[in-house]
C-alpha cells in the first residue's frame, strides 16, 4: 500500500509539473494571442484607412476623369470655334482687302546716289497718311543761258514710301496680300519704274541680302511658311509649287531650266484650264518645302535673267520676271480646301528711247518692253473702269496673269522712282 501511495505521489507530482507547464504555455499563448489580436486590430485599422484612402482616390479619379472629359469636350468645342473663327477671319480679311481696293498703287522713292546730278526733288507733304508726293523738276537751261524753271508735279497714291523706308516697312504693307494668297485667292504684286529705280532691289533684295535687306519674294515665302505652320494646329496641310520665268521680247523663258548649253529650248505655251488655273507647258516647277529653297531659286533665276547695259543703267533688266507660288491647302478635320496663287512680278525697266541710247537689239528690247508695259496699263485701266472687254491677249504678260488680275483677285503695283 505504501508503495502504491509513493507511486501515486510521484505520478501526482509529475501531473502537477505537467499542469504547471501547460499553465505556463497557456499563459504564453494568451500573451501571444493578445499581441496578435493587437496587431490584427492595428492591421484592421490600417486596412480600413487604406480602403478609405482608395475609395477617396477612386472618387478623385472619377472626378478627374469627368473633369478631363469635360475639358476635352471644351477643347473640341474651342477647336471647332477656332476653325470657324479662322474661316470668319478669312472672310473679314478678304472684305477688308476689297474695301482697300482690289487694285492698289504704291510709290517707293529710291534714295539719291551721290555720283549723279539731281534733276528733281521730292516732297512728301502728307506726313500722316503718306499718300501724297510732289516732284519739283528743274527745266532745261534756255538758249540765252537763262536758268531752267522749276515745274511742280503732284501725285496721290494709296501709299508713298520715302527714301528712308526699309524693306521691312514696305513688306508690312503688302503682307496682307500675301495672306490673301494663303487664304485661297490670287494675288499679284508688281514693281514698275524706269531702269535703275530699285525694282529688283524691292522684289529680290541685293545680291547678298541680310535680314534687313531681304526683298519681297523671300519675305513673302517666309510669311507663308510660318503661317502654314501655325495653321497646322487647326488641321491645315499645305503643299507649295514654284516656278520662275521671264518674258523677253514677248517670248517666255524658263529661269529655272537645267537645260545644257546648246540644247534646244522647248516651246512654252500658256494654258488656261477650265478649273480656273493657269499653267505653262514645259516649265520647270519646283516643289518648295522650306523658305531656304527660294534663295537658291532666286540665285539661279538671277543668273539666267536677260540684262544689258544702257545709258540709263549699267545693268538694266531687259525682261519681265514672274515668280509664281502655287498654294494647295486642305483641312483634314473639316475637309475644306484652299487653292491660292501668289505672283511677284519684277517688270522690265521702262526707258525713253531718246534717253536710253538703245540701238540694234537693245532698241528692239526697249520697244517690246514699252509695248508690254502699255498693254499692262490698258488691262489695269479696263479693270478699274469695269469695261466689258479686258484686252488680256494683247501681251504674253497679261495673258499669263489673266486669272490673277480680274474678279476677286488682288493686285498691287509698286511705282519705283528715282
Amino acid at each position: 500500500l505504501q508503495i502504491e501511495l509513493d507511486s501515486t505521489k510521484t505520478q501526482l507530482a509529475l501531473v502537477r509539473d505537467d499542469c504547471d507547464k501547460q499553465r505556463k504555455q497557456i499563459s504564453e499563448l494568451e500573451t501571444s494571442l493578445a499581441e496578435v489580436t493587437r496587431e490584427r486590430d492595428a492591421l484592421q485599422g490600417e486596412l480600413t484607412t487604406a480602403q478609405e484612402t482608395i475609395a477617396a482616390r477612386d472618387a478623385r479619379i472619377a472626378e478627374m476623369e469627368a473633369n478631363i472629359q469635360e475639358q476635352q469636350e471644351r477643347i473640341a468645342e474651342l477647336e471647332s470655334k477656332r476653325r470657324m473663327d479662322e474661316m470668319t477671319r478669312r472672310k473679314l480679311h478678304n472684305y477688308i482687302q476689297d474695301l482697300k481696293g482690289n487694285i492698289r498703287v504704291y510709290c517707293r522713292v529710291r534714295p539719291s546716289l551721290d555720283d549723279r546730278e539731281e534733276l528733281a526733288s521730292f516732297i512728301f507733304p502728307d506726313t500722316n497718311g503718306h499718300r501724297s508726293l510732289e516732284i519739283d523738276v528743274l527745266g532745261k537751261e534756255s538758249v540765252s543761258g537763262k536758268a531752267g524753271t522749276i515745274k511742280k508735279h503732284s501725285f496721290t497714291f494709296d501709299k508713298v514710301f520715302n527714301p528712308s523706308s526699309t524693306q521691312a516697312m514696305v513688306f508690312e504693307e503688302i503682307s496682307a496680300l500675301v495672306q490673301s494668297a494663303l487664304d485661297g485667292y490670287n494675288a499679284s504684286i508688281f514693281t514698275y519704274g524706269q531702269t535703275g529705280s530699285g525694282k529688283t532691289y524691292t522684289m529680290e533684295g541685293p545680291e547678298r541680302p541680310d535680314d534687313n535687306t531681304r526683298g519681297m519674294i523671300p519675305r513673302a515665302v517666309t510669311q507663308i511658311f510660318d503661317t502654314a505652320d501655325m495653321l497646322a494646329e487647326q488641321g491645315w496641310e499645305y503643299e507649295f509649287e514654284a516656278f520662275f520665268l521671264e518674258i523677253y521680247n514677248e517670248t517666255i523663258r524658263d529661269l529655272l531650266s537645267t537645260r545644257k548649253k546648246g540644247e534646244k529650248e522647248p516651246r512654252y505655251d500658256i494654258k488656261h484650264d477650265r478649273d480656273g488655273t493657269t499653267s505653262v507647258t514645259n516649265m520647270t516647277v519646283v516643289p518648295v518645302t522650306r523658305p531656304g529653297q527660294v534663295h537658291d531659286l532666286l540665285r539661279t533665276a538671277s543668273h539666267n535673267r536677260a540684262v544689258a547695259s544702257t545709258n540709263c543703267n549699267e545693268r538694266s533688266s531687259r525682261s519681265h520676271s514672274v515668280f509664281q507660288l502655287k498654294i494647295f491647302g486642305k483641312n483634314t478635320m473639316t475637309g475644306s480646301t484652299a487653292t491660292g496663287l501668289l505672283n511677284l512680278i519684277d517688270l522690265a525697266g521702262s526707258e525713253r528711247l531718246s534717253v536710253s541710247g538703245s540701238t540694234g537689239d537693245r532698241l528692239k528690247e526697249t520697244q517690246a518692253i514699252n509695248k508690254s508695259l502699255s498693254c499692262l496699263g490698258d488691262v489695269i485701266c479696263a479693270l478699274a473702269n469695269k469695261d466689258p472687254h479686258i484686252p488680256y491677249r494683247n501681251s504674253k504678260l497679261t495673258y499669263l496673269l489673266q486669272k490673277s488680275l480680274g474678279g476677286n483677285s488682288k493686285t498691287l503695283m509698286f511705282v519705283n522712282i528715282s
